[in-house]
């Protein structure tokens, strides 16, 4: 289970962005880029959470695509690779993705597909979420940012959960991908170790003197939402939450 904000937001429509251009990894080397220096300015900026499972979850495969203990069963050499497909038949992981917003006038809230808060993109917080993947699709989880308001923002803190009953961050290869109306694809992998850990802060968006810069985080706590709002100083008040029942 996770928690919510008593926060609601209304309805929007959007746009999807443009894809074009090399990718800027960002890393802990290389931990921070200027949106405004890549040409990011307006539009919408697309973030997009992903994920699959890990090869060793499925049987690790020896070089020339045979399973260890193949020798066991010799005709698993005859057999085709499994295709990762991104079904729940397959494994059940359900990443959410979120984010805590503060604006310029002190406006607080989250932005998740827990408890329904999928924002607003033409009205405060200028954050529209597309939904919730409960199934790891290829499209994974997505939310638009409105950069024609940028200068409403005083700070975003873009993070992924898990929710109850799904296995751990380290059985599955998440990344989060920045797409901007222009300039260049900001990608941020979720590739440290903490089999425990329940959420990750992945990234923050600060307002610096109306240039919107974007620092990886990929900080992984062992509590949900809660404990990230204490870790950045949101102050919401929180409660507990449930999803409803998802349907195919």
């Amino acid at each position: 289970m996770a928690f919510l904000d008593g926060l609601r937001g209304g309805a929007a429509a959007f746009d999807s962005g443009n894809t074009s251009g090399s990718a800027i990894e960002l890393t802990k080397r290389h931990p921070t880029v200027s949106l405004s220096k890549e040409g990011a300015v307006s539009g919408s900026l697309r973030v997009n959470l992903s994920w699959r499972m890990r090869t060793s979850d499925f049987g690790e495969r020896r070089p020339g695509g045979g399973l260890r203990g193949g020798w066991r069963n010799p005709l698993k050499f005859f057999q085709p690779e499994v295709v990762q497909a991104h079904t729940q038949s397959m494994v059940n992981v359900d990443l959410d993705l979120g984010c805590l917003y503060e604006l310029k006038d002190g406006t607080k809230g989250v932005v998740q597909p827990l408890g329904g808060f999928l924002g607003d993109l033409n009205e405060p917080p200028y954050l529209k979420l597309s939904g919730d993947d409960r199934f790891g699709a290829p499209s994974g989880e997505t939310m638009y940012v409105n950069l024609d308001q940028k200068d409403e923002f005083k700070r975003l803190l873009v993070f992924v959960y898990i929710y109850d009953q799904t296995p751990a961050f380290e059985r599955t290869q998440a990344q989060v991908t920045l797409y901007p109306s222009s300039g260049r694809q900001i990608v941020i992998d979720l590739d440290e170790r903490a089999p425990e850990a329940r959420s990750c802060a992945v990234l923050r968006i600060e307002n610096v003197k109306g240039d919107l810069v974007v620092h990886r985080e990929v900080r992984f706590v062992y509590g949900f939402q809660a404990e990230l709002d204490r870790l950045y100083g949101w102050g919401l008040q929180w409660g507990r939450g449930f999803k409803p029942k998802a349907g195919r």
